[in-house]
């Protein structure tokens, strides 16, 4: 699939549910702040549709998120049956770790390739702080039990100004003795969590200000991250800057979220419902296309225009990329 501007489409990012066991300050809305009742989302089998429908459309690369997708009973399934599509190149999940260690090694073995895992601190209370309860040993628990179970591991860090810029040197030092990936992601608005990230925001200039000794490596098409390493280290980091350096000209990807709605674009409000198009092909596939087609040339955050949706409601949890 091309879009109006030229751009292959060729990854979607599928959410799997809205729910998740955090209650991250940038992602979900708290208590009292959900201004819109959560809506069923979509069955394993109409997901499973809608995968397929998009792999026979050139689609390659497909990313489970949420919300937590590890809520979900019936994930094995989901991860199974997907894994198997015919022309899928790369297979990945987002999640916050805390459910790995029961899951990790079977999810490997029907097919999961890649992880992405939400850390955005080392500190027990400010981890606890930002994750309004959670308890960073089971994080990295998680993040162990995917790397002994042979999936690829990728941490994302969003930037938040006086909460974790202080800790770059120590995140970024997760690379130097494994193979794993840091990625600091600059923090993007959204919804009702828009009012808690004002002032919150760190340009990711402030990594390369903490590690002078980064070396970069030869950029990836197509790719959001810009990728360097530390001297002897191992694993890479990555810097995603939505906002300070937009990327949105290479932008191959659209979203599906967990109540049936194709995202064009992250941070825009328009969606094309597909729900009641999972019972015929022809329409599921039209559908797809006009969302590709209704893709827009790039987002505005800059100028202050973000999605009235907050992220785990659109499939953004960990405000990941």
């Amino acid at each position: 699939m091309t879009d109006g501007f030229g751009r292959k489409i060729t990854y979607a990012r599928i959410s799997v549910t809205d729910r998740c066991n955090l209650n991250c300050l940038y992602c979900m809305p708290q208590e009292g702040s959900r201004k819109n009742p959560r809506s069923e989302p979509l069955r394993a089998d109409e997901v499973i549709a809608v995968a397929q429908a998009l792999t026979g459309m050139g689609i390659d690369k497909i990313r489970l998120t949420g919300g937590e997708p590890l809520l979900r009973s019936d994930i094995p399934r989901l991860v199974g049956e997907i894994a198997r599509l015919e022309g899928l190149r790369d297979f990945a999940l987002t999640t916050n770790g805390v459910l790995l260690p029961q899951y990790a090694c079977g999810l490997k073995r029907l097919g999961l390739r890649r992880v992405n895992i939400s850390l955005d601190t080392l500190d027990a209370e400010k981890y606890r702080e930002i994750t309004a309860g959670g308890n960073l040993a089971a994080a990295l628990d998680g993040v162990k039990a995917a790397s002994d179970a042979g999936l690829t591991v990728k941490l994302n860090t969003v930037l938040i100004n006086g909460f974790n810029t202080d800790e770059i040197a120590d995140i970024a030092n997760l690379t130097m003795d494994s193979g794993t990936d840091v990625r600091f992601i600059e923090l993007m608005p959204a919804g009702a969590c828009s009012a808690w990230a004002a002032g919150r925001y760190a340009d990711a200039d402030a990594v390369l200000a903490a590690l002078p000794t980064l070396a970069p490596l030869t950029p990836e098409g197509g790719c959001a991250a810009v990728y360097y390493q530390l001297p002897g280290g191992k694993g890479r980091v990555g810097l995603i800057r939505p906002i300070s350096r937009k990327f949105c000209a290479s932008c191959g990807k659209i979203r599906i979220t967990a109540d049936g709605k194709v995202k064009p674009c992250l941070h825009s409000d328009v969606e094309i419902d597909i729900r009641d198009k999972l019972g015929d092909e022809q329409s599921l596939k039209q559908a797809l296309a006009d969302a590709v087609t209704a893709k827009p040339y790039e987002h505005e955050l800059e100028r202050g225009k973000f999605t009235a949706r907050s992220m785990t409601e659109i499939g953004g949890g960990g405000q990941d990329y």
